[in-house]
């Protein structure tokens, strides 16, 4: 079998329709489905058909899987399952497969959002940062208060606090204190949860210097399951201005985060 690049299929396509993650997952999945049914190769009609996808959908969708390791396509135009899909259901490789994985993935957000990028999960009962992109031109924020300490005053503790329910927001924090670590760190645990309560789930989750004076970080949920996680972006506060645009783009861009921990 010969293949070809990624960039020789469907990306000469232009035009697309606009999907959120959540839904690119959905229909990534049904994707991959259907190359794994196919293990000599399967033609895009066929892949549209089976996954109940319009070629403009399905065209962002291949060159996705391609661009991430999941589908290879070959020199006949048709796709199969790719060395990352392989890997990711191993297994006793799976964990570091996903780890690599997520580590790629962070590094090509952090050149594309122009900022430090962070994945967090939030597992028995603790906030976990488990992994950061960063570099000369976007360096990572500095850690002087331990990120599980800090869930009330961070983007990325406060986005896993608001997909917890009420409860197990309210268990966090009698186990955690809050404490003042600038002069906008809300440290009152009512206020707080109020805040938490009220959160749109489509809405990045902001901190305005609350944890380091001179740093503005966001972060959108990762939703895969049952999972609880989320990716994160810090700023200088130079760079305010492009807060929100950086978090769109950050939640636009979740899609192969959400895949991987989904497989």
């Amino acid at each position: 079998m010969t293949l070809l690049q990624p960039s020789s299929g469907p990306a000469e396509e232009p035009e697309r329709e606009p999907v959120t993650p959540f839904g690119s997952v959905r229909y990534a999945l049904r994707v991959l489905e259907s190359a794994a049914r196919h293990r000599d190769g399967v033609c895009e009609e066929t892949i549209s058909r089976e996954a109940e996808l319009p070629h403009v959908r399905l065209g962002h969708l291949l060159r996705m899987l391609c661009r991430e390791g999941y589908l290879s396509r070959l020199e006949d135009g048709s796709y199969v399952v790719g060395e990352a899909l392989v890997l990711l259901g191993s297994g006793v490789e799976r964990a570091r497969a996903l780890r690599e994985r997520l580590q790629s993935t962070l590094d090509e957000l952090r050149d594309t959002v122009g900022a430090a990028v962070y994945f967090g999960r939030y597992q028995d009962g603790e906030l976990e940062s488990a992994q950061v992109a960063d570099g000369p031109t976007t360096p990572a924020v500095n850690q002087w208060v331990d990120f599980r300490s800090a869930a009330h005053a961070t983007a990325l503790g406060k986005c896993l606090l608001s997909q917890l329910d009420h409860d197990r927001r309210a268990d966090h924090l009698a186990r955690h204190r809050t404490p003042r670590l600038t002069s906008r760190t809300i440290t009152d645990k009512r206020q707080l949860l109020d805040s938490l309560d009220r959160q749109p789930s489509t809405v990045p989750v902001l901190d305005l210097q609350e944890y380091a004076v001179g740093t503005v970080c966001a972060a959108v949920p990762v939703t895969a399951g049952s999972a609880v996680s989320c990716l994160a972006l810090s700023l200088p506060v130079t760079e305010a201005h492009r807060l929100r645009k950086a978090a769109e783009l950050l939640s636009e861009r979740a899609a192969p985060v959400m895949l991987s921990l989904a497989l």
